[in-house]
């Protein structure tokens, strides 16, 4: 079992140097500057930020900036936390986005052992490595570890997140419930969408250990929680605070969620979702403040729903086409037509086929399911583009493991049925000491895990 294990974490330690020397190639390739690149142009607005907070002009832009920011005004737009990460780097190093993608990309790693972690969890040592080797070479998740956006980080904390409540589904350690808070907060304040996500993973865990009184007390578990939302809460509150000293109103994090529904349920829109549409704001809600306009504009989108919901309906089913986008277009460049190709389009059938196999083992992976699910949803209701759907695709990955370790396995067994009996029996002495995969993903092995 140790030379077993060794093993693995020897081609684990391959699997990792060799996607940070990619992911290296593509912040090179990317350079030195912040300039709007296909599906990333929401860097040129974190660099431009980071800039103006070093520069003490808080968090403004210097011109009028997309969606509806003025000049030298305050905004709550953007991700504080990711624009603060930017400053830091710039503070030390100079203007340099080179050094914030390397460091960026360095720390994006740990999303690749994370994965092999949850996909050991789940469904034992192969299936984790065949995991993080397919996320290593997954071009949407290679290309955004460089990018400067939220993607990479978010990813982080969803996967710490999904980990630590796995784990805690088994052991209820105080400790673990910090570590969640701190992981879900991050997340929220790197894209607040994930605040609507909690409330469903800690429903999830009440529902995991509603069997296990005896060695997980409900006192125990209510303190957990309440632990975990004071954490939160305590990253949250400095930014609720910091938006009501500036606008004197209260907003509790970001102000994209309004424009975000508008603007992607606009009548405009019609029933043929336009990603790169911008609703102009009525000439009513002009010169408003940011907190007053996002509740303003959720009221608009909430009105255009329920005046036409079949619109709506339709509108949302043609939003899967953007969400599930799969093969190239003629307005996509070169680089964005071969990435789409060589990660969703290709790695679908095996996110598909390791849903199936999972099955046997659900409500262990019910939190993986539920935040997939969610996601699409979301996304699916408002706004839908690829890049929306990169946190969901490190998800999948856990699945496509699975599934990339069923096949292996079958192949295995069909090359042995090919070759001579004594040929074979010489070929089984020696694989002896190798890891029956199949035995890895079969039900017995979920039940000696402990996830039944």
């Amino acid at each position: 079992m140790f030379a077993m294990l060794l093993v693995n974490r020897r081609w684990l330690l391959l699997i990792l140097t060799l996607s940070l020397l990619a992911r290296v190639v593509a912040a090179l390739w990317l350079g030195d500057q912040a300039n709007a690149v296909s599906g990333a142009s929401d860097q040129t607005s974190y660099d431009t930020l980071a800039q103006r907070l070093l520069a003490g002009k808080g968090f403004s832009f210097p011109t009028d900036w997309y969606p509806f920011t003025r000049a030298n005004e305050p905004t709550a737009h953007w991700s504080f936390l990711y624009t603060l990460y930017l400053a830091g780097v710039y503070a030390i190093v100079g203007h340099h986005p080179l050094a914030a993608r390397l460091l960026q990309v360095l720390v994006s790693i740990l999303n690749l052992w994370l994965t092999y972690r949850i996909g050991r969890r789940l469904f034992g040592e192969w299936s984790g490595v065949a995991a993080a080797a397919l996320a290593g070479v997954y071009a949407y998740l290679l290309f955004f570890s460089a990018v400067l956006m939220t993607q990479s980080f978010y990813v982080l904390a969803l996967l710490v997140s999904i980990n630590l409540a796995l784990e805690l589904a088994k052991h209820s350690r105080r400790m673990n419930w910090i570590f969640l808070g701190l992981a879900l907060g991050v997340g929220i304040l790197l894209r607040q969408t994930l605040l609507l996500f909690t409330p469903i993973l800690f429903a999830w865990l009440w529902w995991k250990n509603k069997n296990a009184s005896e060695t997980i007390r409900i006192r125990s578990r209510v303190s957990g929680f309440l632990i975990a939302l004071g954490v939160i809460a305590a990253l949250v509150l400095p930014w609720t605070l910091r938006n009501y000293f500036v606008y004197q109103d209260f907003l509790l994090l970001n102000s994209n969620g309004g424009f975000w529904l508008y603007s992607s349920n606009h009548p405009a829109q019609g029933t043929n979702f336009n990603p790169n549409y911008v609703a102009p704001l009525p000439e009513n809600l002009q010169g408003l403040s940011e907190p007053s306009l996002d509740r303003a504009l959720y009221r608009e989108a909430f009105r255009f729903i329920v005046a036409d919901p079949t619109r709506f309906l339709l509108l949302t089913l043609n939003r899967f086409k953007d969400y599930f986008w799969l093969l190239p277009a003629e307005q996509s460049s070169l680089i964005s037509n071969f990435s789409r190709l060589f990660s969703f389009t290709l790695y679908l059938p095996l996110f598909l086929y390791g849903l199936v196999l999972s099955r046997g083992n659900w409500r262990a992976c019910l939190p993986l399911y539920l935040y997939v699910g969610f996601d699409a949803a979301l996304h699916l209701t408002s706004w839908a583009a690829p890049r929306y759907r990169l946190p969901s695709d490190a998800v999948m990955m856990v699945f496509a493991g699975l599934a990339a370790t069923d096949l292996l396995t079958r192949v295995h067994a069909i090359v042995l049925r090919w070759i001579p009996p004594r040929a074979r029996a010489s070929v089984t002495d020696n694989s002896s000491q190798k890891p029956d995969l199949a035995q890895r993903t079969s039900p017995s092995h979920h039940a000696r895990c402990g996830f039944r």
